[in-house]
């Protein structure tokens, strides 16, 4: 047997616990300030190792779900200037390949889809571990980031001030703790 296939045969399925992973963003806003924000609804298929070099991932997001504190903000982000969730209702990213870099470091490359448009994007994943939790299950925890240009995916609504700055920031930082568990 290969070792790509050995090492497919050694996957095990980890599961999302919603408790503990959050989904956040943040954006500038008016160039002075970081806006932050979270979707609360989203899908994890995560397959992989013992020390997750070979993770294939998935996460679907709800876009219905973004949650910035501010009720209005939220609907003008589902609104067609931003991510017209009502004709694009999730935002999947798809990972493609995993680099470990150190024991606790790796780089996550995939395709990042938000209103059909697909785009490569690398992201950086900080491994924090694995235990025993006082259930016997074996969990494991990873904070995950990276940055994108909302341009490029169609959401470019924006406003001009009159000292020249812009509403809203092109980049968003994303932000991910994610805590899975072990499916035996």
């Amino acid at each position: 047997m290969n070792s790509a296939v050995e090492s497919k045969v050694k996957q095990s399925e980890w599961v999302l616990d919603p408790t503990h992973t959050k989904v956040q963003f943040s954006a500038r806003h008016m160039v002075i300030t970081q806006v932050t924000g979270q979707f609360n609804k989203y899908e994890l298929n995560l397959k992989a190792s013992d020390d997750f070099g070979d993770a294939d991932v998935e996460l679907i997001v709800d876009i219905n779900s973004i949650d910035t504190g501010n009720p209005d903000r939220d609907n003008h982000l589902k609104s067609a200037d931003f991510f017209d969730a009502e004709k694009f209702p999730k935002m999947m990213f798809k990972g493609k390949s995993v680099e470990k870099v150190n024991d606790t470091d790796y780089k996550l490359k995939g395709d990042l889809t938000i209103k059909d448009i697909t785009k490569p994007i690398e992201l950086d994943v900080e491994f924090g571990g694995k235990i025993n939790d006082p259930w016997g299950k074996e969990r494991a925890g990873f904070t995950v980031t990276g940055k994108v240009n909302r341009f490029d995916y169609g959401l470019q609504w924006n406003a001009l001030m009159e000292t020249g700055g812009a509403v809203v920031g092109k980049d968003i930082k994303i932000t991910c703790d994610v805590e899975v568990v072990k499916n035996d």
